[in-house]
């Protein structure tokens, strides 16, 4: 791609061996969501999941800041960033099957953190700045945050960030458990993709079973939530791939894993 189609395209994808980089690349926008922005995530999250040779996903954004949240100038003019069953962003109702990792310089507010919230794992650069500043505008975080948070950091905290719309630092973020690792400003790629590299080495079927078990578990009354582990987990432990992975920690060498 050239120098002039990168800056052209909204949502860029480098694959740095079996985890696919993702950047929001509007950054003289900060990064805030359109629907070509939307319709880029989601494509990029199809080709996460729909390719056998990638594991893990880095979604991160281009410039000083990960993202601002929706574009407010192409909404008023009737604009809708939503794409089919993802939803807003093309991610925040439905995700990739796959793990996805966020990576978070400068800020990550409204939108931006509800995107951020729709990943698995979060890594943010010091001094960065997350927050749900809609009510400031009138408006309701209804994009995931107000949903999330709670289950996500103490409730109190969550309110607290509903209700005065400022923002947090991503050092407290990270004491409260809402990010997983910090970097140095300008290093958060560099740190997920080193927490990409972590994840992307175990098996591929047990790491998307495990994530939809974690996800899937709110829904599970204490009479149905053995069953329905069992029915996602059993095919895994039936998987070529796990007696791969009992055959060479047997034999004291890495695994090969084949997805099946």
């Amino acid at each position: 791609m050239s120098d002039d189609t990168a800056l052209q395209t909204p949502v860029l994808t480098e694959r740095r061996g079996n985890v696919l980089l993702i950047t929001l690349n509007r950054p003289d926008a900060r990064n805030a969501i359109n629907l070509a922005v939307a319709e880029g995530i989601a494509a990029a999250l199809d080709e996460l999941d729909g390719d056998g040779e990638l594991s893990v996903g880095v979604l991160t954004g281009a410039g000083k800041g990960f993202c601002a949240g929706m574009d407010l100038k192409a909404f008023v003019v009737g604009e809708r960033p939503w794409v089919g069953d993802r939803g807003f962003a093309g991610i925040v109702q439905r995700s990739s099957s796959k793990p996805l990792i966020a990576a978070i310089e400068g800020f990550a507010v409204a939108g931006g953190l509800e995107v951020a919230l729709a990943c698995d794992l979060l890594v943010a650069a010091r001094g960065a700045k997350l927050g749900i500043p809609e009510v400031k505008r009138s408006l309701v975080a209804a994009g995931g945050a107000l949903l999330r948070l709670p289950k996500r950091i103490p409730y109190h905290v969550a309110m607290e960030l509903a209700l005065t719309g400022d923002p947090i630092s991503a050092e407290r973020a990270e004491r409260i458990g809402l990010v997983n690792r910090l970097a140095e400003p300008g290093g958060a790629v560099e740190e997920a993709l080193r927490l990409a590299e972590q994840v992307a080495v175990n098996a591929p079927l047990a790491l998307a079973a495990s994530k939809r078990i974690l996800q899937e578990q709110w829904d599970w009354s204490a009479e149905e939530m053995w069953d329905a582990q069992v029915a996602i987990a059993e095919p895994v432990m039936r998987s070529e791939d796990a007696r791969e992975g009992a055959t060479a920690f047997a034999e004291k060498r890495p695994p090969v894993w084949r997805g099946c």
